[in-house]
């Protein structure tokens, strides 16, 4: 090898060895960074007719495990479905109370029971009566709090629907611009490799939301689709379509054309719906299973506790002077309403001194006009029997025989099973994710111990070649000098 050969081949080997030690840097100064994977050189051999002629770069690449990555995105979006459900309903589970002892509801009816009973025993008292008033207030209250609590939850689900709608399409856009990107350079670039990564990160972006797969082209670019095949990104980026909606009411359901569902073009694609494109999970699939199950259910079946309430009080035998129809000691403001009758429960005004009624009532009847003997307590007997009678229900969660203070407390129970199945099903995926996503780390992600043994051998590869050039200098100078 001649001097100048040896010169040509040392310096491209500097040229080597410095964009090696910019991605050992760039690795390193990114090791924590979400969605960056590690990246290293190519190299080979330069052959100038027959010989070598040093090294040079022949591409830049990534860390990547395909089927690791699509794993992962896939329980990522199977735990951030499982995720929010289980903090829904830990919320709604303290709020409702998930055993007697917590539950609000069934406090406020038993503090009614037990004021029923003592007006029964002191049909004269005056103060008893006020109490049985206080309590039945305080029961219809409660009904009313959490048959609002349940509409804001289903409006704030269909809002967070709306606001993951559009961060997907904004996604979408940048995927499609990315393409575009990387389709225009060398893919073989430190440029590229930040291209890819950034796509990467928007694409685990879309999988918290919903499921979606990555099919790669010759061209760099990448088709985005749905594990049901609809595709979100081919070229240009498709669109999801949804309307929000200002208020959502108990009778406002998604099958009766009251809520939206999720469009791409024509398709329906809304989770929980019989078309073969609904989205089977992520975040915005448990929302859809709040705002259209979960919620719903939970609804009916306060609802039916409080028809049940006024049912009980309603019965003819109970009180004699209340005309056949009648409402009794509780009554639906809106009976034709249809769902939410636990937000329109109210206690009859007849018996409300706030409302012009008068509390003798609950002893003479509410259907009489005059104050009856103070010692009789037939009526509030009759009242007092008719919260424990055992009545047949049959709801989603409530089939059989109920006390109205068993069935009240079978909310909290309800509410209570929620929790624990999907803290379960949580705690389940949470581990699945985690192993893949360490697996996937192992081979993808940068190791800051290897990279320090690379900074090693890089600047013992650098005094090499220095040193080459150092030695074929001095030769040169030699040779001047004869």
């Amino acid at each position: 090898m001649s001097i100048s050969s040896a010169i040509l081949a040392a310096r491209s080997g500097l040229n080597v060895i410095g964009a090696r030690a910019d991605i050992t840097a760039t690795n390193i100064a990114n090791a924590s960074t979400p969605g960056y994977v590690r990246r290293a050189l190519t190299v080979s051999e330069t052959i100038l007719g027959t010989e070598t002629a040093g090294v040079q770069i022949t591409s830049v690449d990534r860390s990547e495990n395909a089927r690791l990555t699509a794993e992962r995105r896939q329980l990522s979006s199977d735990f951030a479905q499982a995720d929010m459900l289980s903090t829904t309903w830990a919320s709604l589970s303290q709020r409702i109370g998930d055993d007697i002892d917590s539950s609000t509801l069934f406090q406020r009816l038993t503090n009614m029971e037990a004021a029923l009973e003592d007006a029964r025993l002191s049909p004269e008292s005056t103060t008893h009566a006020n109490q049985v008033v206080q309590s039945a207030n305080d029961l219809v209250a409660e009904f009313n709090s959490l048959s609002t609590l349940i509409s804001q939850e289903r409006q704030r689900a269909d809002q967070n629907i709306a606001a993951s709608v559009e961060v997907i399409n904004e996604s979408l856009l940048e995927i499609e611009n990315l393409n575009r990107s990387l389709a225009s350079i060398d893919r073989t670039t430190s440029q590229a490799a930040a291209l890819f990564d950034e796509r990467d990160r928007v694409i685990d972006r879309i999988s918290e939301f919903m499921p979606v797969q990555a099919v790669p082209r010759d061209s760099g670019a990448v088709d985005i689709i749905t594990p049901e095949g609809v595709f979100l990104v081919a070229g240009p980026a498709k669109q999801i379509s949804f309307t929000p909606m200002n208020a959502v009411g108990p009778s406002q359901t998604l099958a009766n054309g009251g809520l939206s569902g999720l469009m791409v073009d024509d398709l329906d694609i809304t989770p929980g719906g019989v078309t073969f494109g609904a989205v089977s999970s992520g975040s915005i699939a448990a929302l859809f299973t709040l705002r259209d199950s979960d919620l719903t259910t939970l609804e009916t079946q306060l609802d039916t506790m409080a028809q049940d309430l006024i049912d009980r009080f309603s019965d003819p035998s109970i009180d004699p002077t209340n005309p056949l129809g009648d409402p009794g000691l509780f009554l639906d403001i809106d009976a034709t309403a249809g769902a939410g009758v636990a937000g329109r429960l109210e206690l009859n005004a007849l018996v409300d001194p706030a409302r012009g009624g008068a509390v003798w009532r609950l002893r003479d009847g509410l259907g009489a006009a005059t104050p009856g003997d103070p010692g009789n307590n037939t009526i509030l007997t009759n009242l007092s029997s008719a919260l424990t009678n055992v009545r047949s229900v049959s709801v989603p969660g409530l089939q059989g025989g109920f006390t109205a203070g068993d069935l009240v407390a079978q909310l909290g129970s309800l509410a209570g099973q929620q929790r624990i199945q999907n803290e379960a099903v949580r705690s389940s995926i949470s581990l699945q994710f985690d192993t893949v996503k360490q697996s996937e780390a192992n081979e993808t992600a940068v190791d800051i111990e290897r990279e320090m043994q690379d900074l090693l051998i890089i600047e013992q590869a650098f005094a090499a070649n220095a040193r080459v050039i150092q030695v074929a200098s001095q030769m040169l100078t030699e040779l001047m000098e004869i």
